[in-house]
């Protein structure tokens, strides 16, 4: 038996629900920074009169900050704590944010936008890997794919509020005024965070007994005995972190095939939250007007749906279906857009619809993935690396959207997408393991069976 079956077992009344809500704002703010801007680059460009090459900048500089942030705090958080982490990476993000209101020129955009990236970057490996160390097997599918709910739920509520700003204002003039209420958001998720106890498995294999069994008393009311939960440590003594074995073997076949999966997902959504406005004016639909963005919250919120879909059946069905299936089905509208550039209004807007639903199965396993394939050692450094490849991808594409759609059309850049999609496709039908019902225990372990 593990020595974590305590886990398995109800915590103490709410707590799972408090965890959850404090660890999906992170992802839900998270997905509202990095939309938002795509609301106000129409008023940016306007005001700032940045070039195609700027713009590029400006969507792409968070996602160079994530790659950053996501390396380097995935291995800080495997190295000093989750707990720890927690709330300094969002009070950066707010400060950065807050001072977004007061930019005149768009390097100065583009430098704080990349210290934005930097914040999220930190938070996706200490979040997700908090949840998922607390949260039992038969619930770890539902409460880690809850993250990527959060983080397109933040993605329609950003396209919510500047179309409401829009709307009321008349024009893409207050684009300040929605780059700034990223901050508001910020100040509440640090508050929720608030009392959140550090990870006893985390605790335990750092040498700290003592307080890996206070947290167990406190939170699942149990007494138990976590002195041989790793023996290679001895009390009060971190572990010191290899990253090596990351990069060899089966860990780093998982390695390649989470960051493959996460690059083919997260590429076209950045680009598509980023540049939707241009976008659909590629296919002669106002995006930035009131209607227009109205049009593109209902396509995010179509992620939201099909991402809960997901989340429902991802305990029941497995990941390695809700992964492969959709990376086929989701290349299927990009190749349509392609085939039918000049397409009409009902085919582009169905187009878009149905790459978001069927983008809902991988968009929250590029979360649960990298959290179950490697052990409690390696987990953030490894949800970090996975993440900053994709982010490397998704910052190519996002600085090359803009250029593209100039030079190329909006119908050539769409068989990019799908192209990078069929690749993702071919990569996780090979490589991708099932590991429903097992626990982190055993899904960390080399050995995880490929296929059901």
């Amino acid at each position: 038996m593990s020595s974590y079956d305590f886990m398995e077992h109800p915590a103490k009344k709410g707590f799972l629900t408090r965890l959850l809500i404090a660890c999906c704002g992170g992802p839900f703010l998270d997905g509202y920074v990095m939309s938002i801007i795509g609301v106000a680059l129409v008023g940016v460009s306007a005001e700032l009169e940045t070039s195609a090459v700027e713009m590029g900048l400006i969507g792409a500089a968070s996602l160079v900050g994530i790659f950053i942030g996501s390396a380097i705090f995935g291995f800080l958080t495997d190295r000093y704590g989750r707990e720890k982490m927690y709330a300094v990476d969002l009070l950066v993000l707010v400060v950065a944010c807050a001072m977004s209101v007061f930019v005149t020129e768009a390097w100065q955009l583009v430098a704080l936008r990349f210290l934005i990236g930097v914040a999220i970057g930190a938070d996706y490996p200490i979040a997700t890997s908090l949840l998922t160390e607390f949260t039992p097997s038969k619930k770890r599918g539902f409460m880690v794919g809850a993250s990527a709910v959060a983080w397109s739920a933040g993605a329609v509520a950003a396209y919510m509020m500047g179309a409401l700003v829009v709307g009321i204002s008349g024009d893409n003039g207050q684009w300040r005024l929605l780059l700034g209420s990223t901050a508001v958001l910020g100040v509440i998720v640090i508050l929720l965070r608030r009392g959140i106890p550090e990870s006893p498995r985390w605790l335990a294999r750092n040498g700290r007994v003592a307080d890996a069994e206070r947290v167990a008393k406190d939170i699942y009311g149990v007494d138990v005995s976590l002195a041989e939960a790793d023996q290679s440590n001895e009390v009060g003594e971190p572990a010191k972190i290899d990253l090596k074995p990351l990069f060899r073997g089966q860990y780093l076949r998982r390695l390649i095939m989470c960051s493959v999966l996460y690059i083919a997902v997260v590429t076209p959504l950045y680009g598509l939250v980023t540049f939707l406005p241009a976008l659909l004016e590629g296919f002669h639909i106002d995006g930035g007007g009131v209607s227009g963005m109205w049009v593109e919250t209902v396509i995010l919120a179509i992620t939201v749906a099909g991402s809960l879909v997901a989340m429902s059946k991802v305990d029941s069905w497995g990941r390695r279906p809700l992964a492969v299936v959709p990376l086929l089905l989701m290349a299927v509208p990009l190749l349509g857009l392609w085939l039918w550039t000049e397409s009409p209004i009902w085919f582009v807007l169905i187009a878009f619809c149905s790459y978001n639903f069927f983008s809902g199965g991988p968009s929250i396993l590029v979360w649960i993935y990298p959290n179950e394939l490697f052990p409690t050692q390696y987990r953030a450094s490894a949800v970090g690396i996975g993440t900053a490849a994709s982010r490397f991808g998704a910052a190519t594409g996002t600085y090359l959207m803009p250029i593209s759609l100039e030079t190329f059309g909006a119908g050539t850049t769409m068989l990019f997408g799908a192209i990078l999609t069929l690749v993702a496709f071919v990569v996780v039908y090979i490589m991708a393991p099932e590991t429903r019902g097992r626990s982190l225990e055993q899904t960390g372990a080399i050995k995880v069976v490929s296929r059901p």
